[in-house]
């Protein structure tokens, strides 16, 4: 049998998506992958020439991408990736603590044996991953895995409101992984522990879980962003060493 060419396959998606569906995905894969940086300026000709699509698709994307908190758009200066500060950070946070506990509660009930094992397969996939510190293998499936969880609640509201809170906090979910070497293991731990209680319909258990995953993620970014501004320690220099102290000598006297 002749495998489906570039072609087909490129047509196929555009029978299953709509153009701005796929302009929005690839600028959100690059957003997210850290390909475009938080303050970048995003040009609607130049994404249509690099897309090779037209300008429509474009502008429905930024707007679709601005709802969801990944970028932001200035009137007369254009549309940006979005940057937030930390003290934004540590709210946003705070919010999504407790939605995760309600992800958790609502999970645990309506979680289906399809579900757990979806959940268990990329649990793995993070951990084969993790064992490399591969950022930039590791960030995608760690999104997904929280993605996942959100929609095993069974609750299309909460799934895009915490889609959008998560989106607005990737710049800083990256830099954690990025910066702290304990990040890695901690992480995956965390997960398992997760998927181990909602596959036990353990809803206390799951909401307690997933309310201190988000706020020790906290946590571990302020401890990160700590290090990476602490100065080096400095070293004292030696002391020059001590000479022995001259003795006096008498003055010889002529004779």
């Amino acid at each position: 049998m002749a495998k489906p060419n570039s072609s087909s396959t490129a047509i196929k998606l555009l029978q299953s998506h709509s153009l701005t569906t796929l302009v929005h995905r690839e600028i959100e894969r690059r957003i997210l992958s850290g390909d475009m940086a938080p303050g970048d300026k995003l040009n609607e000709a130049d994404v249509a020439g690099e897309l090779n699509v037209s300008r429509g698709p474009v502008r429905e994307a930024f707007r679709a991408l601005e709802q969801a908190g990944l970028v932001r758009t200035e009137k007369n200066r254009g549309v940006f990736v979005r940057e937030i500060s930390l003290a934004e950070a540590d709210e946003i946070y705070e919010v999504r603590a407790g939605l995760d506990e309600l992800i958790g509660r609502l999970a645990a009930e309506r979680i289906t044996a399809a579900q757990v094992a979806e959940l268990r397969e990329l649990l793995k996939k993070m951990q084969r991953v993790a064992r490399a510190r591969s950022v930039d293998d590791y960030y995608p499936l760690n999104v997904r895995f929280h993605a996942l969880l959100a929609s095993c609640a069974g609750n299309a509201t909460l799934e895009s409101v915490y889609g959008q809170l998560v989106n607005e906090l990737h710049l800083y979910r990256r830099e954690t992984l990025a910066r702290g070497a304990d990040s890695f293991p901690i992480s995956t731990r965390e997960h398992s522990e997760i998927v181990d209680a909602l596959a036990r319909r353990d809803g206390d258990r799951a909401a307690r879980l997933l309310y201190g995953h988000a706020m020790e993620s906290r946590e571990r970014l302020h401890a990160t962003l700590e290090r990476a501004v602490a100065p080096p320690p400095t070293r004292t220099p030696p002391l020059p060493p001590q000479r022995a102290p001259r003795r006096n000598r008498r003055p010889e006297v002529p004779r």
